[in-house]
């Protein structure tokens, strides 16, 4: 629900939406980044109440919150209404990619992270499918300023998502210690198979220290896909039809991905080759011929392969961040980071470049160059971190092994203090 709430705006701008409010130059653009500036503020906020209250409490309270936003979006009249929905919007979704993080890596080694990672961001391309036939389908109705199309979608959305809020408030437990659905055996057991994470279940104590020792790293296409494809010179009924293969890539590329990096391991590798696809969408986008509209719809559609990105890229930092209180602080960065660059995305999309928008594409093209050669960089210092920890102490390879208790892997520390820790990559 929350991919199909955020592709909506996507979708509600070919369906009248600019003109129903009056939208001038940048609104529309200044309107998506809203979302994510509001997005990036309530990072931090988020990650000091992750230690304080129960996770799945949380996570279910936001997304109610967000669905009655998303709903309120029906109502607004103007750009100044707009703004103000998009903002609340983007402080509610701010707890979800982090509480979903945490949550995945209570249950689930790191081997095993990759492929549940996969399978709940392939919720991307299916609301890119999801919402394309329900633009297709509220477009149908006759357009009235009082109660068009869009503003019925926002309405008849946002009462699912608050549904689905109240359902993950009853039934998510908050850790697998307070699932009622497992008996004290199996907990235990699980409990024990997560253990070789060494990343800790819970620890309400908020060390301060160790977010000193974060680092911030830093969506054009979830945005303005519709329009692009409305450019070419589609209807806007079927530019939300032929945005649908987007949302088809979204997923094989994802669950591709996820059970590629289970079986594997090669994160890194994997990552690069996910910004293959996108370079070369971003390539064909900018460069092939305005009358080429083939062309021009296959890079649109391989752009969308760099959503398994957020998999390895989320995985990898819950995977390879310890210390209870660091990485709740890391994702909330890494999720924050994802919000900076969907601030500058929009902004790339300028009234003064329409209909072409070349500058936004080539901009897509270089973004994932730089992503390939930042993880290559990445994998090479990851190499280098855990040569130096083995020239301290060997690393474990099970519980007990080499003198260590139990108790020594669920202390609340860095992957920094913690000796026998290694990264993955």
């Amino acid at each position: 629900m929350q991919f199909i709430d955020k592709v909506l705006l996507n979708y509600a701008a070919v369906m009248g939406l600019n003109k129903d409010l009056n939208l001038k130059g940048n609104d529309f653009s200044n309107a998506a980044t809203a979302f994510f500036i509001a997005y990036l503020i309530a990072e931090i906020p988020n990650a000091i109440v992750l230690q304080k209250v129960p996770v799945a409490k949380w996570l279910g309270a936001n997304v109610v919150l967000w669905g009655v936003a998303t709903a309120c979006t029906a109502a607004a009249h103007d750009y100044h209404s707009l703004l103000a929905v998009r903002i609340f919007l983007g402080i509610f979704e701010a707890a979800i990619a982090p509480s979903l993080m945490l949550i995945s890596s209570q249950w689930y080694t790191k081997s095993e992270q990759a492929p549940r990672f996969s399978i709940w961001y392939a919720g991307l391309g299916l609301g890119q499918i999801i919402g394309g036939v329900l633009s297709f389908a509220f477009q149908q109705i006759k357009h009235h300023p009082a109660l068009s199309g869009w503003r019925i979608m926002f309405v008849v959305l946002g009462c699912v998502t608050v549904t689905i809020g109240f359902v993950t408030i009853w039934l998510l437990p908050d850790t697998p210690m307070r699932a009622r659905f497992l008996s004290e055996a199996e907990k235990v057991a699980l409990l024990r198979h997560v253990a070789a994470n060494q990343t800790g279940i819970a620890n309400t104590r908020f060390k301060y220290s160790q977010i000193l020792a974060i680092s911030i790293s830093s969506g054009v296409v979830t945005t303005y896909s519709a329009t692009l494809i409305r450019n070419f010179g589609f209807s806007p009924p079927n530019a939300a039809l032929l945005n649908m293969p987007s949302g088809i890539v979204s997923i094989l590329s994802t669950l591709i991905v996820g059970y590629g990096v289970r079986l594997t391991s090669h994160r890194w590798a994997w990552l690069v080759a996910c910004c293959v696809p996108g370079i070369l969408g971003g390539g064909l986008m900018s460069f092939a011929s305005n009358h080429n509209r083939a062309a021009q719809l296959a890079g649109v559609y391989l752009v969308n392969a760099i959503t398994a990105t957020l998999i390895i890229i989320y995985q990898w930092t819950a995977a390879n961040v310890a210390g209870q209180t660091k990485r709740v602080v890391a994702v909330a960065l890494v999720s924050g980071s994802f919000s900076v660059g969907n601030i500058i995305g929009p902004q790339t999309f300028q009234a003064k470049d329409a209909p072409q928008y070349i500058p936004a594409k080539i901009t897509v093209l270089a973004t994932q160059a730089a992503g390939a050669l930042v993880a290559g960089v990445l994998f090479l210092y990851y190499v280098w971190a855990n040569k130096r920890k083995n020239a301290v102490k060997p690393g474990i390879k099970s519980v007990g092994s080499d003198g260590l208790s139990e108790q020594h892997l669920w202390e609340n520390q860095t992957d920094k203090e913690n000796k026998t820790f290694r990264y993955v990559y």
